[in-house]
């Protein structure tokens, strides 16, 4: 089982991102704060679990958690100010979200921007440590796949309800046939053709 908590004094909100890496599709955060009191054995890092176990803990997140939070960053302020800024806005606009402030942040990863005044740690993959982190990896990559799932009715031909945006090999060469969408991220390799493909 994860651990509960970092600070045995201070209510924190564990902090992770869903979609960094993809080609097409919005940054999304999240922010959870969980009760001490609150335990689970199948809690773990999103990448860990499959859709049908993070659909449930989706829900019991929603329902148990004393506060939560997701934020997006779509892709065409991710091509204005960069993927690791517009990580970090969306973690701040999640964390500002939350009906309570928290008092410390676990956050996943190495690096944090600081938000307010609020103190924090990192923790290089600390959605399988922490449960807070780990809630918040559910929170964030649930709510990214259920987007991006939306988006492909729109725009089947590049199987974002398979790959959620990222660059598997069906989605570039999908890039390459087709072009590109308004919800790719320019500033990204989208493939071989990718100066052909912003003329079209």
């Amino acid at each position: 089982m994860l651990r509960s908590f970092f600070s045995r004094r201070l209510t924190e909100a564990g902090c992770d991102e869903a979609g960094r890496g993809a080609l097409a599709g919005p940054v999304v955060a999240a922010a959870v704060i969980l009760s001490r009191r609150y335990k689970n054995e199948i809690l773990n890092d999103s990448k860990k679990l499959s859709p049908s176990v993070r659909e449930t803990l989706r829900k019991e997140i929603s329902e148990k958690a004393l506060s939560w939070n997701v934020a997006m960053v779509d892709n065409n302020e991710i091509d204005h100010i960069n993927i690791l800024r517009a990580t970090y806005k969306a973690m701040h606009l999640a964390i500002d979200g939350l009906s309570r402030k928290p008092e410390f942040l676990l956050v996943d990863g190495n690096y944090f921007i600081p938000f307010k005044d609020i103190p924090f740690k990192t923790i290089i993959e600390g959605d399988s440590q922490f449960m807070s982190i780990a809630a918040a990896s559910i929170m964030a990559k649930t709510y990214r796949d259920e987007y991006m799932i939306k988006l492909h009715d729109e725009y089947p031909e590049y199987g974002w309800k398979n790959n959620k945006g990222y660059p598997t090999p069906e989605h570039k060469e999908a890039i390459d046939k087709y072009g590109i969408t308004p919800y790719h991220r320019k500033t990204f390799n989208l493939g071989d053709s990718q100066m052909d493909l912003f003329a079209k």
